[in-house]
């Protein structure tokens, strides 16, 4: 299984850049450890879309249907590290392909072009830039797999 940060927007380089290319190599140290074949991030250019709707449409298109699909959203459910780490278990146990972290543009999702049966979860109430969610989404990944290999990085 894949695990993947899906972002709207591009993000140059600097200290948020860094910190998630630093997480993601990680992360992909341990993928073996933990049966996982890759962690990666795909920054899908929005600069042509004119809403919020096709934007949400072109960070979501051409996903399999095999794919267990989180849209990281304020509206979301706030889930532990924990939750995380046995989300993704489940997902690999069940055969899913990819495990998608999706990150909206500045202006985050459209709520109705959200697909049935996606997972919404929250990094809290507070809105965040989207440089450091996609920080968040890549450490949360490390942190997961950390836990399911069972090394001391995550602390209870």
């Amino acid at each position: 299984m894949k695990l993947i940060i899906r972002a709207g927007g591009s993000m140059r380089s600097g200290p948020e850049r860094d910190l998630v290319d630093d997480y993601l190599k990680r992360a992909n140290g341990l993928t073996a450890r933990c049966g996982l074949h890759s962690v990666s991030e795909y920054e899908i250019d929005v600069k042509k879309c004119k809403s919020r709707s096709e934007e949400t449409q072109k960070i979501l298109s051409g996903l399999s249907s095999s794919s267990k699909l989180v849209v990281l959203d304020e509206r979301g459910k706030s889930v532990t590290s924990r939750q995380i780490a046995n989300q993704i278990s489940n997902a690999q146990a069940d055969g899913i392909d990819s495990f998608i972290f999706a990150i909206g543009a500045a202006d985050g999702f459209e709520p109705g072009d959200i697909p049935r049966g996606a997972i919404k979860w929250s990094f809290g109430q507070q809105t965040w830039p989207h440089k450091l969610v996609r920080v968040m989404a890549a450490e949360q990944m490390y942190r997961a797999l950390s836990i399911l290999a069972g090394t001391p990085y995550h602390r209870d």
